[in-house]
């Protein structure tokens, strides 16, 4: 649906010469593809040459979107969860083929004594589900909430298949942290220190309880029956899975429950550690810090044998690539998703990311040395490639190529 034309069409922030049809499409994202509130950003081998917004952070009340509006990013905070574990990784804190309880030995109940770190990080570990539902108390209790991941059984044979850890994966990265890092630090203090305050990127895994409401985009989100009227968008299988309460996409998605997606960064959850979900910041960080990892995290720290690990072919689990919860098609490596036949993106195999619930997505280039972000705060039911972003990403994509024959005529 266009956006009404009783509305004007506000739209801020600068792009570099070369990258006027960036700023374009984005006009066209409110004009033509039901867009109401967004940012956009991109970084270009270390220069910042699209940062964009525009439209509504609260639809409501009318307000603005501005400069320094900060969104919930849904599972985009997954990426950034990843960025942490490669700053820890580079550190010395853990090494990836090593046992997970070799570094948490309670972890190594039930069966789960020989999963590597390499195992949990790439989605093959199993962990789908906790056996309980987490209340925000939970959450709050890092040495608690390590008890209950701790008991967890894996629900398939570890490096045989993989399958999303659609909210656990965040928590079983924040505990290993927790447990590696001499200052005993969780994953949203850790990439706060490490990631976001160095790089000047205002983005938080765990909402600051400081940060004001007027600073925060409204998201509405939608009740989870409405999944049922847009089957066209979501993978048929993993609906009909998801249908059956203990089927391993249903199980997957009811840790914490939610009958709106959105309330995951709602009042009560957002100033909690969801690494996996709800991690709440602006564009322009998440393009920032993408933009360091793709030209080779030196800024962060970032030893050439971290760097290799990021950017290396993603094992494939031994009964294929199919996802065992999306079910589609998927790679993973570090945490991060991998471009692959049902999420292609980037110019090469190298390139990683992660997009979030909605129509928001993250994502390092290392062949274009870029670092892109596109976030909304009106979700739309997507997996993967919603239009608005999908024409921002293409946009960013067609700009570089005309750069490059530019260059090459010179």
């Amino acid at each position: 649906m266009n956006r009404s034309s009783s509305r004007p069409l506000a739209i801020e922030g600068d792009v570099a010469p070369g990258f006027r049809e960036v700023r374009e499409e984005f006009e066209r994202n409110f004009r033509e593809r039901g867009e109401q509130g967004a940012a956009c950003a991109l970084y270009h081998r270390g220069q910042k040459v699209v940062d964009l917004w525009g439209g509504e952070r609260c639809f409501t009340q009318g307000l603005p979107w501005r400069k320094d509006t900060l969104a919930l990013t849904f599972s985009v905070s997954k990426g950034m969860a990843a960025a942490a574990m490669a700053v820890a990784h580079s550190r010395g804190l853990f090494e990836l083929d090593a046992p997970v309880a070799e570094y948490w030995p309670e972890f190594g109940q039930n069966g789960k004594r020989d999963i590597t770190v390499r195992q949990m990080l790439a989605h093959q570990a199993g962990l789908i589900a906790v056996d309980q539902t987490l209340r925000p108390e939970h959450l709050a209790d890092a040495a608690g909430l390590g008890e209950i991941l701790a008991r967890q059984r894996a629900a398939w044979t570890p490096g045989k298949r993989h399958g999303y850890h659609t909210l656990t994966l965040g928590w079983y990265q924040s505990e290993l942290l927790r447990r590696v890092d001499p200052q005993g630090r969780r994953l949203g203090a850790f990439f706060e220190d490490e990631i976001a305050r160095p790089l000047q990127a205002p983005y938080y895994i765990g909402l600051p309880r400081d940060i004001g409401e007027h600073q925060i985009a409204k998201t509405p989100g939608w009740h989870r029956t409405a999944v049922l009227w847009h089957l066209n968008d979501l993978p048929v299988g993993m609906v009909l899975a998801g249908i059956w309460p203990r089927s391993l996409v249903a199980r997957s998605v009811k840790s914490i429950p939610l009958a709106n997606p959105a309330h995951i960064g709602g009042p009560e959850l957002r100033h909690l550690e969801i690494p996996s979900a709800n991690g709440i910041g602006q564009a322009r960080a998440i393009a920032r810090i993408y933009g360091s990892l793709a030209t080779g995290g030196r800024e962060l720290g970032m030893k050439p044998a971290t760097w290799r690990e990021l950017v290396a072919t993603p094992a494939v689990p031994t009964q294929g690539p199919h996802d065992a919860i999306l079910k589609l098609d998927t790679r993973y490596t570090f945490g991060f998703s991998r471009p692959s036949s049902a999420m292609p993106f980037g110019k090469s195999p190298a390139a990683f990311g992660c997009p979030g619930a909605g129509g928001s997505f993250g994502m390092a280039d290392p062949g274009e040395g870029l670092g892109y972000a596109y976030v909304t705060n009106k979700m739309g039911f997507r997996l993967f490639d919603d239009v608005r972003e999908k024409a921002m990403r293409e946009a960013c994509y067609r700009c570089l190529s005309k750069l490059h024959q530019r260059r090459h005529a010179a």
